[in-house]
């Protein structure tokens, strides 16, 4: 359980590097795209060698079919809900929604690197990456859109602190329901968190780094999908 708490806080103090990066400097968009488009790439990698690969080795392909669709309906969902109360862009009056955002983006992903320990593969490097990197962004933008708006550098840090424990949690979640069920559950929450992140990289991570960067997203997105795809077989 200790490994699980401190893996996660790993993955997860990215959260927290992002704001204090956006709390001391401006950054411009192409910098923030240019990060966006890696690590949706690591991202693409890990859904593909690491969660669905996972998933049908311990449950086989109707648990991660099962999962897969459940987790996208259910990031699909919340991001609509968030969406309704802010959005993840909507300024610095907007704090709380993009923190739920980055929730709805972390708490999948961080649950699968709690699974891997509780199988006893250890933790993903790829994932790990993908995870840390993806976070920065997401964390650097929000953070300067409440800056903009008047938020006090306390509070947006608090903020984040409070979405960075709460991610660190959830791989404490996930090695705990891989200690409790089947391989068919275990896959199907591998499915369910490649669902709701191939949803989030489509809806929301590419397209902005898309807007930020232009065409050099594709680009970006390949070097960062080679870089995870290297480390998950090298581990």
């Amino acid at each position: 359980m200790l490994s699980a708490l401190v893996w996660g806080a790993v993955a997860a103090v990215s959260l927290i590097v992002g704001t204090v990066l956006a709390l001391v400097r401006d950054w411009r968009a192409g910098i923030i795209g240019a990060v966006l488009a890696f690590g949706a790439g690591a991202l693409i990698s890990s859904v593909a060698f690491e969660l669905a690969q996972e998933g049908l080795d311990i449950g086989g392909p109707v648990s991660v079919a099962v999962g897969l669709a459940l987790g996208a309906i259910a990031f699909f969902a919340g991001d609509r809900a968030v969406s309704h109360i802010g959005g993840r862009s909507g300024g610095g009056s907007a704090g709380l929604p993009l923190a739920l955002g980055a929730l709805l983006d972390g708490i999948p992903e961080q649950a699968v690197l709690g699974i891997g320990l509780a199988t006893g593969k250890g933790v993903s490097v790829a994932l790990l990456v993908a995870i840390f990197i993806s976070n920065l962004p997401e964390s650097i933008g929000s953070s300067s859109d409440m800056r903009g708006a008047g938020k006090s550098r306390k509070d947006v840090l608090t903020l984040w602190v409070v979405v960075t424990v709460l991610c660190a949690l959830a791989t404490l979640g996930g090695y705990l329901i891989a200690q409790l069920v089947g391989g068919n559950v275990k896959a199907a929450v591998d499915g369910f968190a490649a669902g709701a992140l191939l949803v989030m990289l489509t809806d929301s991570m590419i397209p902005d780094a898309k807007r930020k960067v232009g065409n050099r997203a594709g680009l970006m997105t390949v070097l960062g999908f080679a870089v995870a795809a290297g480390l998950s077989n090298l581990t």
